[in-house]
């Protein structure tokens, strides 16, 4: 295994990874990795996985990667210094080929192992950051994931006010349509307009599945 990123430092505060933040490149694999690894970019990741399931490590996990940026999940706002991120060679236009997203499985079992990070806690880039980032995008199957428990998938509940079940779940400070779009865009991919019953709903859902 092999560390080619210099990209990173310490982890602030003494933290341990206790979330897995999930990305698409938006280009090539090959172009990806040059970007992650190139000092003046000053861009990194944990893993960059191929679109035929090679995973690549290019940031020893115990050190801090820089792949997150600004945002925040669950009343933390140093993500990077909380998480795990790996990288999905996708433009975010097509779905994610089978070879990765098996890839993906193997890789998210283990460092869910290594760490002891529940299910919950695998989120987005559009999840933790949704004002400036939309990846994995629409096209990534997250119920695939929460089926075999490396995510989560909710079962409709009663119906609680959005605003409030987003915060509970994770969602950081945003305005209630940015967050709206942030919350669809994972777990109601092709829904538009104000927000309805189904998304209140699914949303306490999700706080009933995942304890933050």
């Amino acid at each position: 295994m092999t560390f080619p990123s210099p990209n990173f430092g310490d982890r602030r505060g003494g933290a341990t990874p206790s979330l897995v933040v999930l990305h698409y490149t938006a280009i090539s694999c090959e172009a990806a990795r040059a970007r992650l690894c190139d000092p003046e970019a000053e861009v990194s990741a944990h893993w960059l996985i191929s679109q035929t399931g090679e995973a690549e490590a290019l940031v020893d996990e115990r050190h801090r990667a820089w792949h997150a940026g600004a945002g925040g999940w669950a009343g933390l706002d140093d993500v990077n210094s909380h998480s795990i991120g790996i990288e999905l060679a996708n433009d975010g236009t097509q779905p994610f080929a089978e070879p990765q997203m098996a890839a993906l499985e193997r890789l998210l079992a283990a460092i869910m192992a290594r760490w002891n990070i529940p299910a919950h806690r695998v989120i987005g880039h559009s999840d933790m950051a949704p004002s400036r980032k939309s990846d994995p995008g629409r096209h990534f199957d997250w119920r695939r994931l929460a089926l075999q428990g490396l995510s989560v998938w909710p079962e409709p509940a009663a119906e609680a006010p959005l605003a409030a079940s987003l915060t509970a779940f994770g969602y950081p400070d945003a305005p209630d349509d940015v967050r709206l779009i942030a919350f669809r865009l994972r777990f109601r991919p092709w829904a538009c307009g104000p927000e309805d019953a189904t998304d209140r709903a699914l949303a306490a859902g999700l706080v009933a599945r995942s304890p933050v």
